[in-house]
């Protein structure tokens, strides 16, 4: 094994990923699949789930991966959840809270519920999974090796912009504040604590605007760098914070978004 080979290794761990059978989450099971780590990818629609642990495990990659339903939208769920992950092992090296909802509506009409329903699941929901599984990750740690957690943040949770997505935006800025709080309590447990603060990707939850080629390229002109992120952005992520690489970095909210969370209109002296 190369030095570079060694130092992004993630062979021999064990993950979870949440929302992890479309968008990020499955960039990121599948970076941690192929660098050999043994992948829970869970989402409300365990079949979704399942196929898509299907198709990672016909890449002959040296990780593997195994579906399962998971929904961190209750307090039920989390547990139901947690429950068969605890049953799959006593340890697990990595937890990845990509799970999330988003609600887009006018000021003026968006509506009450909508608050409730975004909270749950990007806020509540993740820290609630994080919680309990707390004892495996305290298991699978170690001081060479901390334990790694890592929550999807967004652009729009560092940058003041909702474009209608109101709940959303203020439920990322909630997930980047947590990850904070998180990563100062849990150092003394061995756990790396950082967030994902992702720009435009292809996923579900972003196809109305970039569902095509056309529409991707439309949105990635309005990136400093050009274009959308692409799977290999977040699988070098997912593999620099979670191998011996990022060992180090815990209470990090890492752009991942093209120089947008840095782009401003305002130029004082140039034309």
């Amino acid at each position: 094994m190369s030095f570079a080979e060694e130092l992004f290794s993630v062979a021999g761990k064990r993950a979870l990923v949440t929302g992890g059978a479309t968008g990020i989450g499955r960039m990121a099971a599948d970076a941690l699949v192929r660098g050999g780590a043994s992948v829970l990818i869970a989402s409300r629609k365990g079949d979704d789930c399942a196929r898509v642990a299907g198709e990672l495990n016909a890449l002959d990659a040296p990780g593997k991966a195994e579906g399962l339903a998971g929904d961190v939208s209750s307090e039920k769920g989390v547990a139901v959840l947690a429950n068969a992950v605890r049953e799959r092992g006593d340890a697990l090296h990595i937890l990845i809270n990509n799970a999330g909802l988003t609600w887009g509506e006018p000021f003026e009409t968006f509506p009450y519920k909508a608050w409730a329903r975004i909270f749950d699941v990007n806020v509540t929901g993740l820290f609630q999974l994080t919680r309990e599984l707390t004892p495996l990750l305290e298991k699978a740690a170690s001081d060479d090796d901390p334990s790694r957690v890592i929550n999807l943040g967004s652009v729009m949770g560092t940058q003041p912009l909702a474009e209608g997505a109101y709940s959303y935006t203020a439920s990322k800025a909630a997930v980047h504040h947590l990850t904070r709080t998180l990563a100062i309590e849990f150092a003394r447990r061995r756990i790396t604590v950082n967030a994902f603060a992702p720009g435009p990707f292809q996923s579900k939850m972003t196809a109305f605007a970039t569902g095509s080629d056309e529409k991707a390229a439309k949105v990635g002109k309005r990136v400093p760098l050009g274009r959308i992120g692409a799977p290999s952005d977040i699988a070098g992520a997912t593999l620099f914070l979670c191998s011996r690489a990022g060992a180090y970095v815990t209470g990090a909210i890492l752009p991942i978004d093209g120089g947008q969370s840095v782009q401003h209109g305002v130029a004082l002296f140039s034309e």
